[in-house]
């Protein structure tokens, strides 16, 4: 009888990378669906020219650094990176800032690395860190829930205020943020970080429309949460993604908050409002399981998890930003390698 052996690790289910990139696209389907319900065209359009640019970028810098740019493209992985950024963005924004995004994520941090797993930085959030930064104003101009929205719109007048700042019908993105009060609607981020700064407690925040329970739940971002987190499961299930580092994530999440609701409840968000609102269950199950830019033990991913989850409650508390979940990875990217060395299994056999 003829045994083989292989490396560590030990996958029933034998993949290739570009099927495990293909299986983290598809589980993004469900929120993606969810966010274009709630929202509009603008997030399918945002992707579109994600994925265009993520392409087109990737194929040249191969071709420039004489590599197999057809097996590089099959990787699925710079399609990846364009979904996850995609996302990320406000539906409406300009068609140069995706643009700008999805090329500094692909050439600066993937391919100036040198390519598929080298990168340091997970490449989408550190692309829309640069975003953030850079265009602030552009990054937030988020849209109200349909529903809630003074002037409805489709997806050629998307395509139009994308490529040109208005819609068929002449409407600019700042009208379209009105909500049916005649008030510039808010995430439910920016809607208790605004309330707390300008006094009001964290319950007062609460009255505005855009949340529907007093635990925090806002209608629209938190469905569109859930739906990211059946995706996630389906990862989960079909074992594309370790359980460690998504449920460390939102246990560090669910700790930080929880405490400092204990400490001040009247001046920080509850633990719901803190897991369904923004990025933090898209970030728990297709960022922070990135391979490549994630650590590499099983200790390690959950100390890596678990200051994630920690980052983003206080950067989103104390942090000049609303949402935090880019800035946690990007963080905790640079601590990776300390991480993975005082975490490394010990060796059978040695005694340190």
């Amino acid at each position: 009888m003829q045994f083989s052996l292989s490396s560590s690790p030990h996958n029933r289910v034998r993949r290739d990378t570009g099927q495990v990139m293909r299986m983290v696209c598809y589980a993004c389907i469900p929120g993606v669906l969810a966010q274009t319900w709630f929202f509009g065209w603008g997030t399918i359009i945002q992707i579109t020219l994600a994925m265009l640019t993520a392409v087109v970028t990737e194929a040249t810098i191969l071709e420039l650094r004489k590599k197999n740019v057809s097996r590089g493209i099959r990787d699925y992985s710079a399609v990846l990176t364009a979904l996850l950024l995609g996302i990320c963005l406000p539906p409406l924004a300009p068609w140069w800032l995706v643009v700008i995004g999805t090329f500094f994520s692909i050439a600066i941090v993937k391919q100036l690395y040198g390519g598929l797993g080298f990168n340091m930085f997970n490449p989408a959030m550190t692309g829309y860190v640069v975003l953030l930064i850079s265009f602030p104003i552009s990054m937030s101009a988020w849209l109200p829930v349909q529903t809630m929205a003074q002037t409805s719109f489709g997806l050629f007048d998307a395509l139009s205020l994308i490529f040109t700042g208005f819609t068929q019908t002449g409407y600019n993105l700042a009208q379209l943020q009105l909500g049916i009060d005649g008030i510039t609607q808010a995430t439910p981020l920016d809607a208790v970080r605004t309330g707390l700064l300008s006094g009001m407690t964290y319950s007062e925040t609460l009255s505005a429309t855009i949340f529907s329970s007093d635990w925090g739940w806002s209608y629209g971002w938190s469905n569109v949460a859930l739906a990211y987190l059946f995706g996630g499961l389906v990862l989960l299930q079909q074992r594309i993604i370790n359980w460690q580092m998504p449920f460390s994530m939102l246990l560090g999440v669910i700790l930080t908050a929880g405490f400092l609701s204990m400490l001040a409840p009247d001046q920080t968000g509850s633990i719901i409002y803190h897991l369904f609102s923004g990025a933090v269950m898209f970030g728990a199950f297709f960022i922070v399981t990135d391979p490549v830019s994630g650590s590499t033990t099983d200790k390690g991913r959950i100390i890596f998890g678990l200051l994630i989850g920690f980052w983003t409650v206080i950067i989103r508390t104390y942090g000049g930003y609303p949402d935090a979940v880019a800035f946690a990875v990007v963080i905790m990217n640079i601590a990776v390698p300390l991480i993975d060395y005082y975490t490394q299994p010990r060796v059978y056999g040695h005694k340190s």
